[in-house]
């Protein structure tokens, strides 16, 4: 993976945590409200930034798509706060993978960017893993799920197609193939938000 497509990768996941962050803000409780649009300000700007850093790289940014498939339904504020920690897991595995990619600051910037979303990840879900960003490490410790797993929260697959993948890691998936850890899907391939 070459620099410049994991901050591509970097860059679509966080046109998705903003979309995702819409919906925890539209389900969380008040006292959590703060944390959500905190966390939605922030993967603002980190989106921001990675469209410069694309650019910088000679990429040209892809804008956001109009929506997003969540990876399970968000009817309440119990699964707000799960949607909110698995956001932050995905992310956190796009960072890893521009971490091992880049250099200098993009770096150092991706670094950051993993630390941020593991802390998030622990405030959202209350428990760490123990390799942030490295689900294939983070096996059996409050881990998010595995890679080629998207499970709906209770062990079930909530993906479709591999035409209608939308993954932020930038492989392409291959009919057959389960996506990654870190991947989201456009609209119309996963749960609906309520």
């Amino acid at each position: 993976m070459t620099a410049r497509s994991a901050a591509e990768a970097a860059l679509r996941g966080e046109h998705a945590a903003v979309y995702g962050y819409g919906v925890v803000g539209a389900r969380i409780d008040g006292d959590r409200q703060e944390e959500a649009r905190t966390a939605y300000d922030a993967h603002r700007a980190r989106r921001d930034a990675m469209a410069r850093v694309v650019r910088d790289l000679g990429g040209k940014p892809k804008p956001a798509a109009a929506a997003y498939a969540l990876p399970f339904a968000v009817p309440d504020a119990a699964a707000a706060v799960r949607l909110a920690a698995e956001l932050e897991d995905r992310l956190a595995g796009v960072y890893a993978d521009l971490v091992r990619a880049g250099d200098g600051n993009v770096r150092a910037d991706a670094a950051a960017a993993l630390r941020e979303a593991a802390v998030r990840a622990v405030r959202w879900r209350g428990a760490g893993v123990a390799f942030p960003g490295l689900a294939e490490r983070a096996q059996g410790a409050a881990a998010p799920p595995s890679r080629g797993s998207r499970g709906g929260g209770d062990g079930t697959d909530q993906g479709s197609g591999p035409d209608s993948e939308y993954d932020p890691s930038g492989s392409e998936s291959q009919p057959g193939t389960e996506p990654g850890a870190g991947e989201w899907s456009e609209p119309g391939a996963g749960a609906d938000p309520a």
